[in-house]
């Protein structure tokens, strides 16, 4: 996971590794920030606008305003390979590497396919996709993780991170590859096409 954690408890609670940042809150308790990568940023502004990168966000993944019409004219803005695409902040905000994997694979696309190749259909099956496996996921980890929301549970995952096991869906084995500098899961028989670029690593 690259992003840091938000931790809100009582002074006494145990702090986790590399907190940067402790806030100390009217009721007593405390608002912590930790980032075991140090990859994050804290901007104090009452303009949200001034934060860097802030203003280009494109609309949340399950944002009610994102319908499949919306979600279309944003997508073909882009013309790189499709999981490239769903993981642009710029294009909707909130997708990662994980869970472009889990999409891509409901939806039966392959993520190395560029984005101009899909058609109207698989666009409207990718969109659904997105709402489903995002809103599946929330209410998976509202019911596991409860009060403790530093516990990261990935077992849930259909393909991210379960290279050389049998698809669910049809058995085939998962293949997992190292491409710019993140690994990808997917299915090949589920998720035909695609073009393996050189400087692409197979695991």
């Amino acid at each position: 996971m690259l992003a840091g954690r938000l931790q809100y408890c009582l002074p006494d609670a145990g702090r986790l590794p590399r907190t940067y940042l402790v806030l100390t809150l009217d009721d007593g308790h405390e608002l912590r920030y930790s980032d075991r990568r140090s990859m994050g940023k804290i901007y104090l502004t009452d303009d949200l606008a001034r934060v860097p990168g802030f203003s280009e966000l494109g609309p949340d993944a399950l944002d009610p305003a994102l319908t499949l019409e919306v979600f279309r004219e944003r997508l073909r803005r882009f013309r790189g390979e499709i999981k490239r695409v769903l993981t642009r902040q710029d294009f909707v905000a909130g997708i990662g590497n994980a869970y472009a994997d889990e999409i891509l694979w409901r939806a039966g696309i392959n993520p190395f396919r560029k984005r101009p190749e899909l058609s109207d259909e698989e666009e409207a099956r990718l969109y659904e996709a997105m709402r489903q496996v995002l809103s599946e996921a929330i209410a998976i980890l509202r019911q596991r993780v409860g009060t403790d929301i530093h516990v990261e549970i990935r077992d849930f995952l259909q393909v991210h991170r379960r290279g050389g096991e049998p698809c669910p869906r049809c058995g085939t084995r998962i293949s997992e590859i190292t491409a710019h500098k993140r690994i990808t899961n997917f299915c090949r028989t589920c998720q035909p096409g695609g073009l393996i670029q050189s400087g692409i690593r197979r695991l």
